[in-house]
C-alpha cells in the first residue's frame, strides 16, 4: 500500500513583516473554531479591533522569533517530517501541512490526490485534542477529501498526550537539565476560553471541574483534564512531588480563560522566595512565539521583576531522532 502521513501544525507567517503577518492572523483568527463567536461579531472583533491593534506588537514579536533559517515552527516542522519518512521506510511518504500559512493542507492535499495514496494518516502536532488545533485541521481535512472521487483510507490522530512514546520522548529531552537544580517547575499549556472547554462537558462547567486532581470519566477529550492528566503522567516518570510543581495556562486573550495563568504564577513564584523555575510546555512539541518569546523573554522578565534569578525555557521535542522515533510508533499503533 501507498501511504501517506501528515505532520499538522497551525502555521506561521511567511516574513515577519506587517503584510505576511497581516495574512496569518486573518487567517487565524477568522475560523470559528478559534474565536466562536457568530460570524458578524467575529469579523467586527477580529478585523475591526484584535488585528489592527495587534499587529504592530505581533511582527515586533515575530522578528524577534526569526532566526537565518525563518520561523522554528517551519524548519524544526520540515527536517522532523525528513526525518520521520527515513524512519517509516519506502512505504510511506511525509508531509508537512500548515492549517493557515504555507505549506498549506490545502496544498499538500492536492499533492497526496495526485500521487493516489491508499491510506493518509494524520496527525495534527497536538498532543491534548482542542476545537481550534486538531479539530479545525481534521476539519479542513475532511471537507477537502469529501469532493474527491476516490477517498482513501483516512485516519486521524486526534491526540497523544498519554501515549507512552510521547512521553517517553518528553522524560528523554528532559534529561539536560538537572530538575534538582530547580526550586519549582511549571508545567504551561496554551490556555483555551472557558467556553471552549464548556462545551465539551456539557452541564459541567470547568470552575466545577475536578479534573487538577483526577482525570474524570468526562474528560477524555476535554482540553483541561487532559493537561493536567499529562502533568500528572509526565511528574510521575520525571520523579517530581506535586509540591514542586505547578500546571498553569498561558497566552491568553481575556480574564475567561483556563487558570492559573502562568504570567501570574511566574510572578507569585519569584515573590515566594523562588529564585530558579524550570518550564516546560507539554501542549507545543515544536520551538515557536508561544515557547521561544513568551515564555522565554516575556515571562523571564517578569520573574525577574518580581524578584527571580533564573527562569528557564526547556527546550521543545523539536526535530529530535527521539522524536522522530515516537512519531513513528505512535503512526505505526
Amino acid at each position: 500500500m501507498k501511504k501517506a502521513a501528515i505532520l499538522a501544525n497551525v502555521g506561521t507567517p511567511d516574513k515577519p513583516e506587517p503584510r505576511a503577518v497581516f495574512n496569518y492572523l486573518t487567517q487565524f483568527l477568522n475560523d470559528y473554531r478559534v474565536i466562536d463567536l457568530p460570524w458578524l461579531g467575529r469579523k467586527i472583533l477580529v478585523n475591526g479591533i484584535i488585528i489592527p491593534f495587534r499587529l504592530f506588537n505581533s511582527t515586533k514579536l515575530y522578528k524577534k522569533l526569526w532566526t537565518e533559517k525563518g520561523s522554528p515552527l517551519l524548519y524544526l516542522t520540515e527536517n522532523l517530517t525528513t526525518k520521520l519518512e527515513n524512519e517509516l521506510g519506502a512505504d510511506y511518504k511525509v508531509y508537512t501541512g500548515m492549517r493557515y500559512g504555507k505549506p498549506s493542507l490545502n496544498k499538500v492535499m492536492e499533492s497526496i490526490k495526485k500521487e493516489g495514496f491508499d491510506q493518509v494518516i494524520v496527525l495534527p502536532m497536538f498532543p491534548q485534542y482542542a476545537s481550534s488545533t486538531s479539530g479545525t485541521a481534521t476539519e479542513k481535512i475532511l471537507q477537502t477529501i469529501s469532493n474527491w472521487n476516490v477517498i482513501p483510507d483516512t485516519r486521524f490522530i486526534g491526540q497523544f498526550y498519554d501515549h507512552p512514546a510521547y512521553l517517553d520522548a518528553f522524560v528523554e529531552k528532559a534529561k539536560q537539565y538537572d530538575l534538582q537544580a530547580y526550586d519549582h517547575i511549571i508545567f504551561s499549556y496554551h490556555g483555551l476560553p472557558d467556553t471552549h472547554v464548556n462545551r465539551i462537558h456539557p452541564g459541567i462547567k470547568v470552575s466545577a471541574c475536578s479534573c487538577e486532581k483526577q482525570m474524570p470519566e468526562h474528560g477524555r477529550f476535554c482540553y483541561k483534564a487532559t493537561c493536567f492528566e499529562t502533568t500528572r503522567l509526565l511528574a510521575k516518570r520525571l520523579n517530581v512531588p506535586a509540591e514542586k510543581h505547578t500546571v498553569s495556562f498561558q497566552s491568553r486573550l481575556s480574564k475567561n480563560w483556563l487558570t492559573p495563568f502562568s504570567d501570574k504564577v511566574v510572578a507569585d513564584l519569584a515573590k515566594a522566595g523562588k529564585k530558579k523555575v524550570l518550564v516546560f510546555a507539554p501542549s507545543f512539541v515544536t520551538d515557536c512565539l508561544e515557547t521561544v518569546i513568551e515564555i522565554g523573554f516575556e515571562y523571564a522578565e517578569i520573574f525577574h521583576e518580581n524578584g527571580g534569578e533564573t527562569l528557564q525555557m526547556a527546550d521543545g521535542l523539536n526535530d529530535s531522532d527521539v522524536w522522530a522515533r515516537a512519531l513513528k510508533r505512535i503512526i505505526l499503533d
